[in-house]
């Protein structure tokens, strides 16, 4: 897989859970939560939609040859800066898995947009505390 591939794709699993615009070939648009994408088609499955007139639906699976457009409603969050000041807390000590949704601090603690999922102690809690501080500053 090229890099520019692997960089689309990539931006594309930043929007999983995030809500998004999506805008037809035939002219109508929906939003809602970007619940799954098939990468072969392009195919996309959004929860809790609601439609230009309102209408809303539980779930809704377009087929990828009817999405014209897909437009970001809330900006992603920036892992790659998060494991950019995590590096500097940590030299050497942290490894970025961005297709993947998570750093991987010390080979033991494991964080996401949503914090320190995994990993006890000491270490964990600076990570946390570094991550806190992080989302403070970010969400202006």
């Amino acid at each position: 897989m090229s890099a520019a591939r692997r960089k689309f794709f990539s931006e594309l699993a930043a929007l999983l859970e995030k809500t998004v615009l999506v805008e037809t070939t035939n002219g109508k648009s929906f939003s809602g939560t970007l619940a799954g994408v098939d990468p072969e088609s392009l195919s996309l499955c959004l929860a809790d939609v609601k439609d230009e007139k309102g209408n809303l639906v539980h779930r809704m699976f377009l087929n990828g040859s009817a999405v014209a457009r897909i437009s970001a409603i809330e900006k992603p969050f920036n892992l790659k800066a998060l494991a950019e000041r995590l590096e500097k807390v940590f030299p050497t000590l942290v490894k970025l898995y961005e297709d993947k949704g998570f750093i991987w601090v010390m080979e033991k603690i494991r964080v996401t947009e949503k914090g320190v999922v995994e990993g006890t102690g000491p270490a964990a809690e600076r990570v946390q505390t570094v991550y806190e501080h992080f989302v403070r500053e970010t969400k202006g």
